[in-house]
């Protein structure tokens, strides 16, 4: 599937374009102008839990560079800047004293995207709790909505006059799972006792994050964000199909149930069933409904799977793209446009939700700066199939409403480091020089048509 020889207004005049970034991924500036230290500074210096050692303390120096970055994005003819809101750099103990630098600082950002006509489309919760919290149960503690009330509450006060789309939570799965059920990403917990209630707490907060913005910010734009992937069996033996059946459950309808009033998915699988007993959830129903404006789709790659009863739980196990020779990028994801065009359909058949928006797509490939060019093609191909998709599935009459490219600068890639490339911009780390890549003049020319 290939883009169409078409111009972006095709999308609609109204589409949004942007690009989207996160506070601890781009930030830097850890510990000046009073910000508290967040999980993931504290997890990097663990180790052996992030590639190479790397850490997150300067990052792409985005708060000292912020302007500059932002004249990129115009330059490159986006229209929406997504960002996310750094917890400990307005609250550096998650809750209490607000820093007021902190509050400035995103007052400035917020201004300088407005003053450069760039629509500021905020994420709340980008996976960067304070540690301070975390020191306290984090997102296990029957204290979290509490915690996260306030910190929702200050920053619709402080910028809600001049905010108007807001996303409450980034990929709640992939915070729950990987922070508290494999340890392989901040805080590093394992085990269902810290699952459970992780999940539990991120469906009770991004209802409730939707209702506080609702009740604050006059002609808000709410929604919250989901990763998903398709989920496919190996084989047509039923072992095999139900082990794909289980791992969709947990990626793709354990949060956005919820969301629509459906309550969790707990009759299709057993482990879920235990979670519905775990938090009494029939009490909890009303509270993890909340009626978004958007929901935000994020899908970066298809899984094949087969049964594999050694594995915990869901006995299931992933069969790689490389072992199957399909085409798949640097980080092993399989390239499929035709799968993600099935997941626009399938969120968009749930009837309930009015509108969708890519809040997350893109690829990491082995980019070479050689000459002062970086010559992406890859990327830019997966852009196109990826685009492509999109309007087929916006021309079905999927209220398609927006589409942000993951990232705009190569950054911290969470466990990662900097080794995994995702930016239209390049980075040199060492002296934080950016150079455009082909991927980014291939968006500055579609954005133009």
């Amino acid at each position: 599937m290939k883009l169409p020889v078409l111009p972006a207004s095709s999308f609609g005049k109204d589409f949004l374009w942007g690009v989207a970034t996160a506070a601890a991924q781009n930030e830097g500036a850890y510990n000046i102008d009073g910000r508290g230290l967040s999980i993931w500074d504290s997890f990097s210096r663990r180790k052996g839990k992030i590639q190479g050692g790397a850490k997150p303390y300067e990052a792409c120096d985005f708060y000292h560079r912020y302007k500059d970055d932002l004249m990129l994005v115009k330059a490159l003819g986006f229209s929406v800047f997504r960002f996310s809101i750094s917890w400990s750099r307005i609250l550096p103990d998650g809750m209490g004293r607000v820093n007021k630098e902190g509050i400035a600082f995103y007052h400035r950002l917020i201004d300088e995207c407005l003053a450069l006509g760039l629509t500021p489309f905020v994420t709340l919760y980008h996976w960067d709790l304070p540690q301070a919290l975390e020191k306290e149960g984090g997102w296990t503690s029957h204290s979290l909505l509490r915690w996260f009330t306030r910190f929702v509450t200050l920053c619709a006060e402080e910028y809600g006059d001049k905010v108007k789309h807001w996303i409450v939570l980034n990929e709640p799965m992939g915070f729950t799972s990987l922070g508290y059920m494999l340890g392989r990403h901040a805080p590093g917990r394992t085990g269902l006792n810290n699952f459970f209630p992780a999940i539990h707490n991120a469906v009770l907060a991004q209802a409730e994050g939707g209702r506080l913005l609702r009740h604050y910010v006059k002609d808000a734009y709410i929604g919250t964000t989901f990763s998903c992937s398709e989920v496919m069996p190996y084989t047509d033996k039923e072992d095999d199909i139900k082990a794909a059946q289980r791992m969709d459950i947990l990626l793709n309808r354990l949060f956005v149930e919820p969301a629509l009033g459906r309550g969790y998915p707990h009759n299709d699988f057993p482990l879920m069933d235990k979670l519905y007993l775990h938090t009494k959830a029939w009490k909890y129903t009303e509270r993890m409904q909340f009626n978004f404006d958007f929901i935000g789709i994020q899908n970066y790659f298809a899984l094949t799977v087969k049964h594999n009863p050694l594995i915990p739980y869901v006995q299931a196990s992933e069969i790689k793209a490389a072992s199957r020779k399909v085409p798949h990028t640097a980080m092993g994801w399989e390239i499929n446009a035709d799968s993600f065009y099935r997941m626009l359909k399938r969120f968009w058949m749930y009837g309930s939700v009015k509108e969708i928006i890519v809040s997350e797509n893109g690829a990491y490939f082995k980019d070479e700066l050689k000459n002062g060019v970086v010559n992406d093609v890859q990327r830019i191909d997966y852009f196109q199939q990826y685009l492509a998709a999109m309007y087929k599935a916006k021309q079905e009459g999927a209220n398609i409403k927006g589409y942000f490219t993951w990232t705009l600068t190569d950054n911290f890639e969470w466990a990662e480091g900097y080794k995994a490339r995702f930016g239209l911009v390049h980075i040199d780390f060492k002296t934080q020089l950016r150079t455009i890549k082909n991927s980014g003049y291939w968006w500055r020319d579609f954005l133009k048509q």
